[in-house]
């Protein structure tokens, strides 16, 4: 299994995955819905932070959101015809910016042992890392859909890693 530190490269490897996806973009194809059943790349944008807020806040530490209003909005459990207006693409660029800060300050926190339970945190950390590296892959998958068939853009380059490969045409890192 792969270490925190590597799985900490990994997480930002994905995330300058997600922005080589839609950071050339124009702030209305960010914003632009398909369709009512569907979402924006911008709401993807914001509940791949809003998960991985959520994820390290329940299960390694109890924090405040960073953005409390955009908590029901980025929320899966909303369905896409309810999911409101965006944000504006300043605002969800530092809400994800802000969430990837805390994950490394939580995670960094357990790795070097400043927390309750170490060792316990570190299965709880390497698992909850793997997870949300493949979360941000799985909607990285819809956005790039988006980029290219709806909005008629070059995709950019797979990350390079030894650690990723492609399962069912989703990313994922493999850690196994």
């Amino acid at each position: 299994m792969l270490q925190i530190e590597a799985l900490l490269r990994e997480y930002d490897r994905a995330r300058a995955y997600t922005d080589d996806l839609w950071r050339d973009l124009t702030p209305d194809e960010v914003t632009w819905r398909p369709h009512e059943n569907s979402s924006a790349i911008g709401w993807h944008l914001g509940h791949q932070a809003h998960v991985a807020h959520f994820m390290i806040r329940n299960l390694t530490a109890a924090e405040p959101s960073p953005d409390p209003e955009l908590d029901g909005l980025m929320d899966s459990a909303n369905p896409e015809k309810f999911r409101g207006t965006l944000p504006t693409v300043k605002r969800l660029t530092e809400f994800r910016e802000t969430v990837a800060d805390r994950v490394h300050a939580r995670i960094g926190d357990i790795a070097a042992g400043r927390v309750g339970a170490p060792a316990q945190l570190i299965v709880v950390a390497t698992h909850l890392l793997t997870t949300l590296v493949n979360h941000e892959y799985q909607h990285d998958q819809w956005i790039s859909e988006v980029r290219a068939g709806d909005l008629g853009h070059a995709l950019p380059p797979d990350p390079d890693s030894e650690h990723l490969r492609r399962i069912d045409g989703y990313l994922v890192v493999d850690v196994l």
